[in-house]
């Protein structure tokens, strides 16, 4: 079983580089198998949009001003002053984004990793920030399954072309290629659109913590069957409390990784003592 880290930066917790470095050096020491951040470029004042994963239909502590860092960047950071730990996106918007420009971004941190990346994306629920960023929210869908294709034909061609209905280049020349030439793409979300974009396109899965995470599971392995996919291709990833009974809850339903972790805090000796629990806690007995 693979333990990630999810990087999820609610106030008062700090998004200072000492305490981001530290974090990354001492989880990279102890052995966790990766580190995961979310994106989001703006959230709008008084926003209307309903997030699917909470009760109230707003993000965690309801805080407009919860800090989200660029993921490349950040990761970049952590990946410098690291060796063995994989670093990933949980999610990035694809569809907010020129995939070309990401497929070069994502490549470039890949070189740098040394081949240490995962991208998980989503196609976005806040509507408002797609208004804000001049993409129609209305198209999302389609614009994340052509984005997967394009930066997939970025890596891995030379020269690429793509012809779509939201993408259409090429040929052209596009470098560096990443380490891997198919970085692992996950993909978030629950709605029948992330089941079926994960059995199509997918090399994992990420969903939110929600009661019927089997169930959502399930219907991966179902749209497989159906589309002919062989679903072992996709690794099934569970976010989990950080003990024992967590770790089997996961493995119970096939999952291959959790994602967990501990608050941040400005007391380095802190983060390393509740890192020091969860590698003695759990780690060492796996």
């Amino acid at each position: 079983m693979k333990v990630g880290l999810s990087w999820f930066f609610i106030k008062p917790m700090p998004f200072e580089r000492e305490v981001l470095l530290h974090y990354a050096k001492e989880a990279d020491r102890l052995g966790f198998e990766s580190i995961w951040i979310p994106e989001h470029a703006v959230i709008p004042h008084g926003y209307q949009a309903h997030y699917p994963y909470s009760a109230d239909g707003k993000l965690p502590t309801n805080d407009e001003e919860m800090p989200f860092p660029d993921p490349l960047l950040t990761l970049a950071a952590a990946a410098a002053v690291t060796k063995r730990i994989r670093f990933a996106t949980n999610i990035m918007i694809l569809a907010q984004r020129d995939p070309l420009y990401t497929a070069k971004e994502v490549a470039s941190l890949d070189v740098l990793s040394r081949g240490r990346v995962i991208l998980g994306i989503g196609s976005g629920w806040l509507k408002e920030e797609f208004d804000a960023l001049n993409v129609d929210y209305h198209k999302r869908g389609r614009r994340t399954d052509e984005a997967i294709e394009v930066m997939r034909a970025l890596w891995r061609d030379d020269p690429a072309s793509y012809s779509g209905t939201q993408f259409r280049f090429g040929p052209l020349h596009a470098f560096p290629k990443p380490v891997n030439k198919r970085v692992p793409i996950f993909i978030g979300g629950i709605s029948p659109a992330a089941i079926r974009r994960t059995a199509r396109l997918g090399d994992g899965y990420l969903p939110v913590p929600v009661p019927n995470i089997g169930d959502m599971f399930k219907q991966v392995r179902e749209e497989c069957a159906r589309i002919g996919r062989d679903p072992k291709e996709i690794e099934f990833c569970y976010p989990a409390q950080p003990t024992l009974d967590g770790i089997k809850q996961a493995q119970d339903l096939g999952a291959v990784r959790v994602t967990t972790g501990i608050f941040f805090s400005r007391d380095l000796q802190q983060i390393t003592r509740d890192l020091e629990k969860i590698a003695n806690d759990v780690l060492a007995k796996l």
